[in-house]
């Protein structure tokens, strides 16, 4: 049977999105491995958004709390808010409270991946802050160290993302992923694949 890893994430401009299609790709590069992309519900009116400048969202079905319980590893995406996960990814979680109480997603592994607007933003706090919600969850928190090998000490060019996890940086908006960040991604989802993979195989 598959192990199913769900990518799921909350966009405002599209640049996590980048992330969490490059990181689906590395997680179904892994044999034996169901990928799965999911956003969680927007929280935001529509004429806010449209005052934001926000694209349209894209057709990636949205998750409810109820469907986590189906899969057997998760990895989170969203964008910083002052140096935490956004409000709408919190609004998910705190609606998790029934699979809480159950413990339905305890022993799960998880990881996150994030886009902050400067290096001093977020990129380690974003999901430093974050995983509190995996620790009442009883989930296992998978984070990719230095596996990324020579990518994780690129000091020429701007990068996001760090031990914790892949990231890019937005700035105002204009600025989109570069390669090497999509590499890590890339990686990321491939790397805790294996890693959900072992889990399953040992229960």
């Amino acid at each position: 049977m598959a192990t199913k890893v769900y990518i799921i994430y909350y966009s405002t401009y599209g640049h996590v999105e980048k992330l969490a299609r490059e990181i689906e790709k590395g997680a179904a590069s892994v044999e034996g491995i169901e990928a799965k992309l999911w956003q969680v519900p927007e929280t935001l009116p529509e004429e806010v958004l449209q005052k934001l400048g926000a694209p349209p969202k894209s057709d990636v079905p949205v998750i409810t709390p109820h469907e986590l319980p189906e899969a057997d590893g998760f990895l989170f995406g969203f964008p910083t808010r002052f140096g935490s996960m956004a409000a709408q990814f919190k609004a998910f979680f705190d609606a998790t409270g029934g699979l809480w109480r159950s413990q339905s997603l305890s022993g799960k592994p998880a990881g996150f991946f994030y886009s902050t607007a400067s290096q001093g933003g977020g990129q380690e706090t974003t999901p430093l802050t974050s995983i509190t919600q995996l620790v009442h969850h009883g989930m296992i928190y998978v984070p990719i160290g230095y596996t990324f090998g020579a990518g994780m000490f690129e000091l020429e060019n701007l990068k996001g993302g760090s031990p914790y996890g892949a990231g890019t940086y937005a700035g105002d908006g204009s600025r989109q992923p570069s390669e090497l960040e999509l590499a890590q991604a890339f990686h990321q989802g491939k790397y805790f694949a294996g890693i959900a993979k072992k889990l399953k195989g040992s229960q």
